[in-house]
């Protein structure tokens, strides 16, 4: 799923500037707790969080996050802004809860980032290779 139909499907802002909305992303995960971030989410995943602060930001960059979605209306400070626009994280603002959010985009076909996910894909790049 490319950021621009996120952006709509979420009814969403962004937040940097110069995001590339043609930028695809694999799969989502929610989270608040930055160590669950680590251990669920794989390269490519979209970060739904109520957490604005930078640490926020180093974590996605540690985690291969692609973007990340602020929910609940928040917005970042600035200096979470500057970081975000410095690693290439493109940032959004949904004004939706987090299980809105999250639901919104599962309906739309974006996949979870959980074990299950990454089994799954592992076994197909494995074994179904044609």
């Amino acid at each position: 799923m490319k950021l621009g139909d996120i952006l709509e499907i979420i009814e969403g802002k962004m937040i940097t500037q110069n995001a590339e909305m043609d930028l695809e992303i694999q799969m989502g995960c929610g989270a608040d707790l930055m160590s669950d971030v680590l251990a669920f989410t794989h390269e490519g995943t979209l970060l739904m969080s109520g957490l604005t602060n930078p640490q926020v930001v180093r974590t996605a960059e540690m985690a291969d996050v692609r973007a990340i979605v602020f929910v609940r209306g928040k917005i970042p400070p600035s200096e979470t802004i500057a970081l975000a626009e410095e690693k290439g994280i493109p940032l959004l603002a949904s004004k939706y809860t987090m299980f809105e959010t999250c639901g919104r985009l599962y309906q739309a076909g974006l996949g979870s980032c959980g074990l299950f996910e990454l089994t799954l894909r592992r076994w197909r790049e494995s074994f179904e290779k044609t």
